[in-house]
Order: C-alpha cells, then sequence, then structure tokens
C-alpha cells in the first residue's frame, strides 16, 4: 500500500527508498557515538561535558549534513550522479591541465578511503547491536563475536543473488528504527528537559575551553555521528535530491536528534548509563526485540555500504582505475545495482578479521572516523576546484562559504590522526593498498600505451588503402583497440602476418566518459575509411555497461550487409617481457604484470561467443 505523506505520489516510494538506503548507515551511529566519546579515561560524565558533547553533535549535524551536503556539496552533481569518482571525473573535466594530476589523485585517495569505510562500517555495526545482549544479560558475552562473524558471512554470500527483493524492506524496516529511536529518546527527553540547553552552541564552545585536553579526542570521536554522510550524495543518482531531502529533515534529522539528545539525558539523571546509554534507554522487557531490530538496522547499513563499495568499483572500472573483473548486474530496473564477486570477498576476508582482531566495537570505534573525515575533506577540495573553474565563483564568494567547512574537515581528520596508533592504522593501511593498486594500475597502462604509441594512424592506413589493393578474403572482421586515433594493434599485427582483408572491416573503439551516461543518440559514431572498411566509436558513461551485440546490432542498421552471427573478432592479447630499465618500480612492475594476467579477458568482459574470438598476442617491453 502506498503511503500518502506527499501529494506527488512518484515521491513517495523514493523517500521511502531513500530512508532504507541512503540512511542506513548514518542512521545506526547512534549505536555507539555516545559511548565511545564518554568511554573511560577520556571524557567524564559531568553536567558540562555531556551538555558541550550534545552542543557538537547537534550543531556538527547541521554544518556537515545540512549546510555542506544538502546545500553545497548537492550542486556538484555530473549529470545526476554523485559520489567521490563522479565528483573527481567531473573536477577533472573542468580543471587547468597543471592541476589535473592532483585532482586524479585526490579521486582515487577518496576512493581508496571509501573502502576502508566499507570493511569497518559491517563490522563495527553489528558487533554495536549484538553488544545490546550485554545490557540484559553479560552470560552470553561470549557469543557476541562469534555470532557477529556468522552474521557477516551470512551477509557477504547472499550477495550474488542481489538485494533487490530485501531492498524493499529496507524503508519500511528503517522507517520503524527511526521512529522507536527517536520516541526512546523523547520519552528520555521529558524526564531530564535541562539536556536541551545544548541547543545553544555556547555550550560546544564552552566545552573546548573547560575540556580542552580532551578535546581533539572527544572529536575523533563525535565525528562518528556523520559516518555514512557521503551515501547521501552519492546516492542522488539512485533517487533524487528532493526525496533524500525531505527524508532527512522529515524523520532522519529529528529522530537522530531526539535519540543523541534522549542518551544525553539519561547520562545527566544517571552518569553510570555511560556503559551503553543507547540500550540503557531501553525498557527491560524491550532490550531483546530492541537488539533484533538494531540488528536488523546494521545490516541494512551494511548492505548499502557494500553496495556503494560495488557500485565504485564498477565505475573504477569503467574509467580504467582497475583491470577489468566480473561485474554482475543484480537488479532489471534499477541502475547502478550490480555484484562485484571478487571485491565482496576480498571485502568478507577483511570485515571477519577487522572483528577478530578488535573484538570490541569500542576498539573498533578507533580505526573508524579517519576514513570517514578523509573523505569528507577530499570532497570540499574537490568541490572547491569545481566551484572555482566551472561555477565561476570568486575565491571572495569560495573562501566564505568554503572556509568554515574546509576547517571543519581538517579539524576533524587531525582529531582522528591522534588514533592512528590505537586502530587508525586498519583504515589507513587498507586505503593505502588500494591507492597503489589502482596507482600502479594507471601507471602501466599509461606504459602500455607509451610502448603503442607507433601503431598505424587511422590517417597512414586510409592512404595505404588508397594506394594498394589488398586481397580481400570474404566474411565480417572486428577488430577491437582501445585508442580510436589509431589503427587496433590486432589488425596491426594480424595484417603483418596475413596481408589479406576481409570483405567487411570494422576497426572498434569503446569510449568511456567521465559523464554517468551518453544519450542514445550520441552512443554511435560510424566513420568510412575505406572500401568496406569503417571504424565505429562506442561512447558509453562511467556508469554504464558496454554492450557488444546492441552496438553491432546498431551497425548492423546503417550497414546492413553483414551477418553478426558469422562475424569474426579479433582481439589483443598483451605479453609482458621484463627488462632493465623500467617506466616503473621493479615492485609496481610486477604488481601491474600480476593485474594484467588476472583481469578478466576481453572475451568474457565482452560476452563476446568464444568460437568467434581470434585473440593475437602482443610483447610490449617494460623498458624506457
Amino acid at each position: 500500500m502506498a503511503l500518502k505523506f506527499f501529494p506527488d505520489h512518484k515521491l513517495t516510494p523514493l523517500v521511502i527508498g531513500a530512508i532504507g538506503v541512503v540512511y542506513g548507515d548514518i542512521g545506526t551511529n547512534p549505536l555507539f557515538t555516545i559511548k565511545e566519546c564518554f568511554q573511560p579515561g577520556c571524557l567524564p560524565a559531568a553536567p558540562q561535558a555531556i551538555l558541550g558533547v550534545m552542543s557538537l553533535i547537534f550543531w556538527l549535524l547541521i554544518v556537515v549534513v545540512c549546510l555542506k551536503y544538502m546545500s553545497v556539496i548537492f550542486r556538484a552533481d555530473n549529470n545526476g550522479e554523485g559520489g567521490i569518482l563522479a565528483l573527481s571525473t567531473l573536477a577533472h573535466r573542468t580543471a587547468k591541465a597543471k592541476h589535473k594530476a592532483f585532482i586524479v589523485a585526490l579521486g582515487i585517495l577518496g576512493m581508496a578511503l571509501f573502502y576502508g569505510d566499507g570493511v569497518i562500517t559491517p563490522a563495527i555495526s553489528v558487533l554495536n547491536a549484538l553488544e545490546g545482549v550485554n545490557v540484559a544479560t553479560p552470560y552470553l558475552n561470549h557469543l557476541i563475536v562469534p555470532m557477529s562473524v556468522i552474521l557477516l558471512v551470512l551477509l557477504f554470500v547472499l550477495q550474488r543473488w542481489g538485494t533487490g527483493r530485501i531492498g524493499e524492506w529496507f524503508g519500511p524496516l528503517m522507517i520503524v528504527w527511526f521512529l522507536v529511536i527517536g520516541l526512546l529518546g523523547l520519552v528520555q527527553i521529558m524526564k531530564e528537559p535541562s539536556v536541551l540547553y545544548a541547543l545553544n552552541p555556547l555550550y560546544a564552545f564552552k566545552f573546548f575551553g573547560s575540556y580542552l585536553k580532551f578535546s581533539l579526542v572527544v572529536l575523533g570521536f563525535i565525528v562518528l555521528i556523520v559516518a555514512g554522510a557521503e551515501a547521501l550524495y552519492a546516492d542522488i543518482g539512485h533517487f533524487t535530491k528532493k526525496s533524500i531531502r525531505i527524508s532527512w529533515f522529515a524523520l532522519v534529522w529529528p529522530s537522530l536528534v531526539l535519540n543523541y539528545f534522549g542518551q544525553g539525558a539519561l547520562l545527566l539523571e544517571t552518569p553510570a548509563a555511560i556503559s551503553n546509554p543507547f540500550y540503557l534507554l531501553v525498557p527491560t522487557w524491550g532490550i531483546y526485540p530492541m537488539v533484533l531490530l538494531a540488528t536488523s538496522a546494521t545490516i541494512i547499513a551494511s548492505q548499502s555500504v557494500i553496495s556503494g563499495v560495488f557500485s565504485i568499483t564498477w565505475q573504477a572500472i569503467q574509467l580504467g582505475y582497475l583491470p577489468r573483473m566480473r561485474v554482475i548486474h543484480t537488479s532489471t530496473n534499477q541502475r547502478g545495482r550490480v555484484y562485484v564477486p571478487f571485491a565482496n570477498y576480498i571485502m568478507l576476508f577483511l570485515t571477519v578479521a577487522a572483528v577478530l582482531f578488535f573484538q570490541e566495537s569500542t576498539h573498533l570505534a578507533t580505526a573508524y572516523g579517519l576514513s570517514v573525515a578523509g573523505v569528507m575533506v577530499i570532497t570540499t577540495l574537490l568541490t572547491i576546484s569545481l566551484a572555482f573553474t566551472d561555477w565561476g565563483w570568486s575565491w571572495i564568494k569560495i573562501t566564505a562559504i568554503f572556509g568554515g567547512l574546509l576547517l571543519t574537515d581538517t579539524i576533524l581528520v587531525g582529531a582522528n590522526l591522534l588514533k592512528i596508533i590505537e586502530g587508525g592504522w586498519f583504515s589507513i593501511l587498507i586505503a593505502l593498498v588500494i591507492y597503489t593498486i589502482v596507482d600502479s594500475w594507471r601507471r602501466g597502462r599509461h606504459m602500455l600505451a607509451y610502448d603503442h604509441h607507433h601503431e598505424l594512424s587511422l590517417a597512414e592506413f586510409i592512404h595505404f588503402a588508397r594506394n594498394t589493393s589488398p586481397a580481400r578474403a570474404p566474411g565480417v572482421a572486428v577488430f577491437m583497440g582501445d585508442d580510436p586515433e589509431k589503427v587496433p594493434m590486432a589488425f596491426h599485427v594480424h595484417f603483418k602476418h596475413t596481408p589479406v582483408l576481409h570483405q567487411t572491416v570494422f576497426f572498434l573503439s569503446i569510449v568511456t566518459r567521465t559523464i554517468p551516461r551518453v544519450h542514445s543518440a550520441e552512443r554511435l559514431k560510424i566513420i568510412p575509411l575505406a572500401d568496406g572498411v569503417y571504424q565505429v566509436i562506442a561512447f558509453y558513461g562511467f556508469i554504464e555497461s558496454p554492450n557488444l551485440r546492441q552496438i553491432l546490432a546498431k551497425v548492423y542498421e546503417q550497414i546492413p550487409t553483414f551477418d553478426i552471427e558469422q562475424t569474426t573478432f579479433f582481439l589483443t592479447r598483451n605479453v609482458p617481457v621484463f627488462i632493465k630499465g623500467s617506466y616503473l618500480k621493479h615492485w609496481r612492475e610486477h604488481l601491474f604484470i600480476f593485474l594484467m594476467n588476472n583481469a578478466m579477458s576481453a572475451t568474457r568482459y565482452f560476452k563476446i561467443p568464444y568460437n568467434r574470438v581470434v585473440e593475437l598476442g602482443v610483447r610490449f617491453r617494460t623498458f624506457n
């Protein structure tokens, strides 16, 4: 039954979907944030400290979510798509030449930090939800870690079947979650309304004056309340800005504030409740149902982050940041719903390792904030670049709007750097590994392109075809290449050994543009080069999946002289040759070759029938 909250019947399902998908991560942060701020040895549960923390939480939500993301970052959509890679490609397109390399590096670093978030979020969320059992009985404490591992294994294993049907329940279940946590907070606020003094920002400033020694440490944990804020921006392509804003202001934000302030009111009344203020808001009879609801909510939050990692991996493959790997589209009516098996099982391994190593959510929280704050500051920097080069903003306007936001992000990053030894190293390690893989792959591809610079240009081929009469063989041949300005290397090798042209020849290049989607009218470009020889360029956005059969069907509509089923595809398989004096350092060279040898073949990636493919090996050098 459709909920009639809004006059626009199309908007209602989007709002409900946004509540379930977009806000799964940020919506489960009340489970652990307040507890971490007042952990032993950090901050005393004194009234002034409690009111200071509540004030910081309230105003950080306003500054980061309401002002930064909802008002400013939402402007930076790449043809309706959001997220760190969409933003970096947009900023790269409009940046000055001397800044482009820096923009790309920022985008890759943001993507790498997001992977860290994707690993830690499921681990900390599920651990926190199950730790509620401690409030009811301490005798089940030894089962929390094994139960967390079992739930996480099931969550990742089920990814292969997609989340389309399960996703239909995400919105309604998260609505129940937000209503329940908001109600629990409201009941406690009514018992201790003095907590509402924290709405005054002066309490946030007084906090720094009274607890300067603990301020940076506490900020390192308070940043956890906005963990998941990046999802608001990343999902504007799946939902709409309007639906995301409505769901935030109408339900999510009020519920979060009520629950955070409810926990603060509980601490003002009973400081000993700091052991687990979230679950101690719940009546004794409701602990186990609340654990069940919280576990469901954290699974939804984890699912949202995991899906985000799949999506950003797919985008990275399309943009050439990662080698081709198997990607399965899990929904026929929703774009962007993909499953990447390799990424899934790597995340499973790392997430389970995090649970087994850190054991408790308190220990894992120290590793969480750095990736969150890091992505936030990179998003701000990329948007500043875009505002200057594309929006035409003056430095005065940029400083006025972004100065405070960038200062806030920088302070939060600095606060989390204090937690490197305690656990922050974990997210840094994940980001470093991902960044190294992406950077090595990009450098290797550049090296490969440079080594193939001697390929025959299209102009040279046209001159050759017009001045010679090569023998022609019946049939249709498609030679696939990366560079539309060059004759594919597969043709170069084939013609060198067999100087015969097929009756119909297509030089096919699939080009990924730095926009999310390409209009169907601009999808294909067919250029006659010689008698029976054509260049075909197929353009795709970085969230689209190339479909070779559809490309050839479109070509056939314009050139109905060949049988698609009888077409032979000629592909190139690069074979590395190790020689001293490499472009790359020795270890990068080996990493690139390892990635290349394990990349998915073009035959499988483009779903070309195996019996119609001829692969030609081309040796390339690894020296300068």
